[in-house]
């Protein structure tokens, strides 16, 4: 189930085939066993109801979660952005010995973060972090040498920047770590598969195109929910647009 939540397009592939054959099952088991008489219509009626309700209850409540980490990853790229251009603009109260040096570390700082945001090869990621982790220390070495140096509240505005810039990076990464929860991806799983056989065992006559609907309904839900859940697969990207405008802008200086 992980391998499918983090490639959207093949848990499309495999949910609706998946769900498909919980339908012919059905079908199957109502040929197989006596059809559902007269008297037993209603019940059936209403435990497919409730189980169909259900499915669509537990859809809805994974994609309100999938988009909520959606837009709380949004929000923290902003959040780097703004934290890594107040403290370049910061940078110009430190001594200017420390001061271009420090300008120039950021500017390295911010082409990782942008690489983190767009690179998904696992091995090229590790090397980022690693870079990365690098530049931080170095960065927060040269806030640490300006503090010493010189103890007053300019040095402490410029530390306190520094330490929004690292802490930022942080927050970005435990979001991206922050999914849907893999008991809630097998409670959708075993509802619309239950769904599904009850929709084939109901049918009193073998219509494929309407057997179709619930399948590919559903199994449309569960790609944008794993679409919109991963931050580095699918459509649904997380862009780097204000880091990208922020480097362009320092760039331009």
């Amino acid at each position: 189930m992980a391998a499918l939540v983090d490639r959207p397009l093949l848990m499309f592939l495999v949910s609706f085939a998946g769900l498909v054959l919980a339908t012919l099952f059905g079908v199957v088991a109502q040929k197989v066993w006596s059809p559902i008489k007269v008297g037993e219509q209603d019940e059936f009626n209403i435990v497919q109801s409730a189980a169909l309700t259900l499915l669509g209850l537990i859809v809805g409540f994974s994609f309100s979660m999938a988009v909520s980490r959606y837009d709380q990853r949004k929000i923290f790229e902003e959040a780097e952005a703004n934290a890594i251009g107040t403290e370049y603009v910061r940078a110009d109260l430190m001594p200017e010995s420390g001061a271009a040096a420090t300008r120039g570390l950021l500017k390295r700082y911010l082409d990782q973060r942008i690489l983190f945001y767009v690179t998904a090869d696992r091995t090229k990621l590790d090397a980022i972090g690693a870079e990365t982790a690098k530049v931080g220390a170095e960065l927060w070495a040269s806030a640490r040498s300006a503090a010493a140096a010189d103890r007053t509240a300019v040095s402490a505005l410029v530390a306190s920047g520094m330490n929004d810039v690292l802490n930022s990076a942080d927050y970005t990464e435990a979001a991206w770590l922050n999914r849907i929860p893999m008991p809630a991806w097998w409670l959708m799983v075993i509802i619309g598969v239950a769904c599904n056989v009850t929709l084939g065992f109901g049918s009193r006559r073998f219509n494929s195109f309407l057997l179709l609907v619930v399948p590919v309904t559903v199994s449309v839900a569960f790609f944008l929910i794993a679409d919109i859940d991963s931050p580095r697969g699918g459509l649904v990207l997380v862009l780097p647009q204000n880091l990208d405008r922020l480097a362009a802008a320092l760039n331009g200086r």
